[in-house]
């Protein structure tokens, strides 16, 4: 996937400004900066959420406008912040819902097989026939990782996917990400606040910073004092944990 001189106003004010990059495939790629930086905007611009004002993006060698909404969901995927499901499901039926770009809501014997594989993966077995809203924040969120991966997109991208998880489910989720890379061979793209799970489960950062691109490259080329304390504005030390840069602001 490649992003070219993305640009988007709300209200006369610039939010994404002249953004490019090139989402490395078969790699985790994590979004980071502070508030207001542009990283949730150019996140919903690529998975087509949100329209740009100026620019492209163009995916597998066409531009991502021009795909049709089923051929696209075949290959991309998108866990946004807010994933309140209306209705009483359970979690088989949510995860079914994975399969509906393929199935158009009837299910094939090779579809249910995904289903489970996917819920097996997730390790919801023993709760795939609970309501969505009888389960622990955790359990929902796996639950709706399992959805994703029943999506089978090569493309998964990740809004802020532990916001309000505790560090407990929060660790066991960029675990999981990070296994959808390795594992499955998936394309991962988050956007994430917390810098330290950033460098430590990526490969690559893409840091914001005023609705640009601040700094672009591998965890170790943009987790550094020099490139965190201009994009976040306060001083930080780096330090190193399994050979992984782990930053500390003061």
């Amino acid at each position: 996937m490649k992003i070219k001189n993305l640009k988007k106003q709300y209200d006369g004010k610039t939010v994404v400004d002249s953004v490019s990059f090139e989402i490395p495939k078969g790699k985790v790629t994590s979004m980071i900066g502070p508030n207001g930086a542009g990283k949730s905007t150019v996140m919903g611009i690529i998975s087509r959420l949100i329209e740009h004002d100026a620019g492209t993006v163009e995916f597998e060698g066409k531009q991502l406008k021009e795909w049709k909404s089923k051929e696209l969901s075949k290959r991309l995927s998108i866990l946004t912040q807010s994933n309140n499901v209306q209705m009483k499901l359970t979690v088989k039926e949510l995860v079914t819902f994975g399969r509906f770009p393929y199935s158009g809501g009837r299910t094939t014997p090779e579809d249910e097989e995904i289903i489970e594989k996917a819920i097996d993966y997730m390790e919801l077995k023993e709760v795939e026939d609970r309501f969505i809203d009888e389960l622990s924040g955790g359990q929902r969120q796996r639950a709706y990782i399992a959805m994703v991966i029943a999506q089978d997109t090569e493309y998964i991208l990740l809004d802020e996917p532990t916001n309000n998880l505790d560090i407990y489910h929060a660790t066991n989720m960029m675990k999981i990400a990070r296994c959808l890379c390795d594992e499955l061979g998936k394309t991962v793209v988050m956007v994430l606040h917390e810098i330290n799970y950033a460098a430590f489960y990526s490969d690559y950062i893409c840091a914001f910073l005023n609705g640009k691109i601040a700094k672009f490259g591998t965890v170790e080329e943009v987790i550094t004092k020099e490139t965190l304390s201009e994009v976040y504005k306060v001083d930080f030390e780096i330090m190193e944990i399994k050979g992984k840069p782990l930053s500390i602001c003061y």
